[in-house]
């Protein structure tokens, strides 16, 4: 107790009180937190891939084809000029853009490998047209002067033909894994045939604006680059066409050469009579009552080799269905244009838009459904690994699909 007067007060120094932007800012009674952002679908585990043997492209045959092309890039610019080549280069991307939207549409059931299409885009772009300028010009040594129209009919398309039709039968020999049937073959000749009209068209338009300036190239343009831009992807395509029924059919080499070889009269007998009507005939006449038709022809046989592929994916997937490896729905799904459709617009529905999912699960199915046909044909001896590592991506994907 204290005495001497009353007890003085203690106060103790005011606390520091925080600041705040505005009143608004300032915290209330209750403040929830904040929501967990939803999780998506998982990312995929490291999944097995198939083997690339049998699948790809050696880097030393592009080293070849990359020499090549410096070679046939000095030939240009010697013979026809910078500006000349330059604009016949600009102008020929346009008909070979139509190829590769045709060549697109044709390969999306089951893509090409990425390398393979590069190699026959390049071999028809640099080595067809490099062997066919060597062989005119030993040809030209040898006999001398020809005319015009033998050249055209005759010369022309046997050795083009036979230049294209080669890197068809070398993407066989090195990419057997890669060449599955018919429709393999198709695409693979038009790719070749659309590269060998792209450097033949920078030719033919350089050589228009030297000659004749922009109305003859004008001219030129039209006739090559719009009215007949599938021209040599379709001549090439009948040789492509027959190697690949071939391989569809588990033929020997030699077999595979003498049923390419019917396949290359066919399209040097296609080419001589393009070229023949262009020479000998009206040309527009013949071309709207022969060679339209001949093309909307080569059209339907595409759709029907289309369906007959769709059909062989639906069955191949149906025995994995017999297994348990699929459902009835999931086959149709996969292996049907309009199941195929459905299941992306399923997929874009779920959370996260899971329609690379889905483009993986399709691709990956319809690569199994090809290496049980190669199996079954006995061709593949790599096809069982092939098939496990595909299985395993399929599950996977399934399950990323359908996590929740």
């Amino acid at each position: 107790m204290t005495f001497g007067g009353p007890a003085q007060p203690h106060y103790a120094p005011p606390a520091q009180q925080p600041t705040y932007a505005s009143t608004l800012a300032q915290p209330v009674s209750y403040s929830p937190p904040a929501p967990v952002a939803p999780v998506s679908a998982p990312a995929l585990p490291t999944l097995p891939v198939p083997a690339k043997r049998g699948r790809t492209v050696s880097i030393w045959l592009f080293g070849v084809l990359g020499f090549a092309l410096v070679l046939l890039i000095a030939y240009f610019v010697s013979a026809l000029g910078v500006v000349a080549s330059g604009i016949g280069l600009v102008l020929a991307l346009i008909p070979l853009t139509i190829v590769f939207l045709g060549v697109y549409i044709i390969d999306r059931w089951e893509p090409e490998p990425k390398l393979f299409i590069a190699f026959a885009i390049a071999w028809g772009a640099i080595a067809a047209v490099g062997i066919t300028l060597l062989v005119d010009l030993a040809i030209t040594l040898l006999i001398g002067f020809r005319s015009d129209s033998l050249t055209a009919v005759v010369q022309a398309p046997i050795v083009e033909e036979l230049a294209k039709g080669l890197g068809i039968f070398l993407i066989f020999v090195i990419g057997k894994r890669a060449f599955d049937g018919p429709v393999d073959g198709i695409v693979y000749g038009a790719l070749i045939g659309g590269g060998f009209a792209f450097t033949e068209n920078i030719q033919y338009f350089a050589i228009s604006l030297i000659e004749g300036g922009g109305a003859n190239l004008t001219a030129t343009f039209v006739m090559r680059g719009l009215l007949s831009p599938f021209a040599h992807a379709m001549f090439t395509a009948l040789t492509g066409f027959a190697i690949g029924l071939a391989v569809r059919r588990h033929a020997s080499t030699g077999a595979v050469l003498r049923t390419g070889a019917l396949g290359l009269l066919g399209a040097v007998l296609l080419h001589g009579f393009w070229n023949g009507s262009a020479i000998f005939a009206d040309f527009f006449p013949l071309y709207i009552t022969l060679q339209v038709p001949l093309f909307i022809s080569f059209i339907f046989a595409i759709v029907a080799l289309r369906k007959e592929e769709a059909r062989i994916t639906r069955e191949r997937l149906g025995e994995y269905a017999g297994a348990g490896w699929f459902t009835p729905e999931e086959v149709t799904m996969l292996a049907t244009p309009a199941g195929r459709k459905v299941g992306l617009n399923w997929a874009a529905s779920l959370r996260g838009d899971r329609r690379p999912l889905m483009k993986q699960f399709i691709k990956d199915a319809t690569a199994l459904a090809a290496v049980r046909q190669r199996a079954l044909t006995g061709r593949d001896p790599l096809a069982a690994d092939d098939e496990r590592a595909l299985l395993t991506r399929t599950r996977a994907t399934r399950a990323a699909l359908l996590a929740f």
